[in-house]
């Protein structure tokens, strides 16, 4: 019960937020494409945040956190995104990583025991998201080191400024 739960009250949890972001004090309201585009990612932000914690939470649980999820996978896919200056144009560490992060963690505050039979620990949780993070950190360098040996992993400034799809694939538009 929680899944579906969560996945609702995350789907509206990102367009509200977008809705009272300072980032958009110049217009009125959220286009239409932004509030569809956001509902979509904020249905999958509270899949991804129901993940660690299906069987875990009760069905009260899970709407707070479809809630949270959704404003924090908002702020990961706009504000990180920005501070970090990341190339994330699909917004997927945004909402699939501050979503897991975020519901990793209120897993540990909101784990009920009459549910679960384990009560939630925090810091377990915490120690659980660093050493993933610490993994996912090293194992990406790595790999991106060997495939540094084998190939470019950027194409060079004439063929991004062309664009990829003529470069690399010779697909235009028209005749």
């Amino acid at each position: 019960m929680p899944a579906p739960l969560w996945r609702l009250t995350g789907g509206p949890g990102w367009p509200w937020r977008s809705r009272i972001s300072p980032l958009r004090l110049a217009r009125s309201r959220p286009p239409l494409l932004g509030l569809c585009s956001g509902l979509v990612a904020g249905l999958v932000a509270g899949l991804v945040a129901i993940t660690p914690a299906a069987g875990y939470v009760s069905p009260g649980s899970a709407v707070d956190f479809g809630l949270v999820a959704g404003v924090a996978c908002y702020w990961g896919a706009t504000g990180l995104k920005r501070l970090l200056k990341a190339d994330d144009s699909l917004d997927i560490f945004g909402v699939h990583g501050v979503g897991g992060i975020v519901g990793s963690l209120l897993t540990g505050v909101l784990a009920s025991k009459t549910i679960s039979g384990v009560k939630g620990n925090v810091l377990v949780q915490f120690v659980g998201v660093a050493s993933v993070m610490a993994y996912s950190l090293v194992m990406t360098g790595l790999l991106l080191w060997v495939t540094s040996l084998c190939v470019r992993l950027r194409v060079n400034e004439t063929a991004e400024s062309d664009g990829l799809d003529i470069d690399q694939h010779a697909e235009r538009l028209g005749i």
